[in-house]
Order: structure tokens, then C-alpha cells, then sequence
């Protein structure tokens, strides 16, 4: 007789799959005839469900692994997959669309657009795919707002919010395409203590719930809640 598989330990077998690997990458900037080896050579693997924090000092190449892992920027050698594709020999529009469907990028600096509204800005990823029907596009950019406690200020723009509102709507813009997959650039990083608090614990929550969260930040104490800490020095994984 079979054994069959139950949905729940087929979501945990799901989530300690790799999801992200990277293999030999490397990463090098030129400038005329400068160059600037940014990533020497990076093995790093990172399973679905874990909550991972990557540190190092200024210029170490925390950055340049986040812009692999989005495919924002791509290695000069090396390999980049994730969740069974690999992006790196990908063309830039399926890059976009790629992208715009599996991972939610989280900045430092919100980059909200000041004249639109917390639910249109929090829909626009979902605007640029032209996914679903404008009333569907509003409903789930209206669910990820109430998701992260501003349920109440749809209508306000960027200027009338705090500076913890602003990265609230940067995260729930950043959900609307149900992304495995959750990066933060210093995503505390412009927030008072007790915001970057806060916001650390809906990460901590939307992690609880199986999403995969990568995140840099300086903040040690940050850092060693995420569970597992990679530490990068000279373009390098030199410590977890």
C-alpha cells in the first residue's frame, strides 16, 4: 500500500527544499580599466521557510547577493536559481516578469510614489503585470494593507503617514504578488528602535506563515532573531 502523503508534510517537505542556490558566483564592476570584484566566488544555499539575515561592514558585498538573488544586477560567473529557475540566463523582460511575480523586495528608503495613494501604491505591482481586474488588484492591495495594521489609511498618501506606515505599505506592496520569496535592504534600517521592532515582527510573522525572508542589516540584535545568520567579508561567505 502507497503512502500518502498529508497537505501538511507535503508543505513542510515543500518548504526544506532549496529555494535559493547560488554557485560560484561572482561579481565584478568595471570603471573604465578599474575593476571592483564586489563577490568572489559565493556558494550559498537557503532553504524555503527559513528566515535568514545576511551582515558584514560597508563595501563587504551584502548588497551585490541581494541584487543576484532578484535579479536586479547578474554575475559575471556563476549561477543563480531560485525556486528551480535559474535567473541568470534569463533576457531582462522575463526578468521582470519573473521577478514581479516571485519576489518581494523590501528597501530601506520605502520608495513609495508621493503622489499616489497607501492602496495604489501598494497595488502597483500588481498594475505593471496587469494582473486580474482592477476591483481584484484593489481587494488584495486593501488584504495586505489591513495585514499590516493600516487597514484605516488606504486613502493616505506617503507625505501623511510616519516613517514605520511608509515601510508598512513598502511591505504590503511588496506581498501583492504572494511571493515566496521576501528580501529586505536594510529594511529597518531608516526606522526608530521601536519601529524597526515592530516591523521585524510582521517579517517574524509573514516568515511564521512560510514565506522565505532574506534580509541585511547591521543591526545585530536583528540579526540574530532571523534564525540563521550568514556573514560576508570581502566578497566572500566567510561565517553562518
Amino acid at each position: 500500500m502507497t503512502a500518502t502523503l498529508s497537505v501538511e508534510a507535503a508543505v513542510e517537505r515543500t518548504i526544506r527544499e532549496p529555494l535559493i542556490e547560488l554557485e560560484g558566483v561572482v561579481k565584478i564592476y568595471r570603471t573604465g580599466k578599474l575593476e571592483y570584484p564586489a563577490l568572489r566566488g559565493v556558494d550559498l544555499t537557503i532553504d524555503g521557510g527559513q528566515m535568514v539575515a545576511v551582515v558584514g561592514p560597508s563595501g563587504s558585498g551584502k548588497t551585490t547577493i541581494m541584487n543576484m538573488i532578484t535579479g536586479i544586477d547578474r554575475p559575471t560567473a556563476g549561477s543563480v536559481v531560485v525556486d528551480g529557475q535559474q535567473i541568470d540566463e534569463l533576457s531582462e523582460e522575463q526578468l521582470a516578469v519573473w521577478r514581479g511575480g516571485n519576489v518581494g523586495i523590501v528597501f530601506q528608503f520605502f520608495q513609495l510614489l508621493p503622489t499616489l495613494t497607501a492602496v495604489e501604491n501598494a497595488m502597483l505591482p500588481l498594475d505593471f503585470a496587469r494582473k486580474g481586474s482592477k476591483r481584484a488588484r484593489f481587494e488584495t492591495a486593501r488584504h495586505n494593507l489591513e495585514l499590516v495594521g493600516l487597514g484605516d489609511k488606504l486613502h493616505h498618501l506617503p507625505a501623511e503617514l510616519s516613517g514605520g506606515e511608509q515601510q508598512r505599505v513598502a511591505i504590503a506592496r511588496a506581498l501583492a504578488p504572494d511571493p515566496k520569496l521576501i528580501i529586505g535592504d536594510e529594511p529597518t534600517g531608516n526606522l526608530d528602535t521601536q519601529t524597526a521592532a515592530d516591523m521585524f515582527e510582521l517579517l517574524e510573522r509573514l516568515n511564521d506563515e512560510g514565506k522565505t525572508v532574506v534580509y541585511v542589516t547591521h543591526d545585530l540584535e536583528l540579526a540574530a532573531r532571523g534564525g540563521r545568520v550568514v556573514t560576508i567579508r570581502d566578497g566572500l561567505v566567510v561565517g553562518e
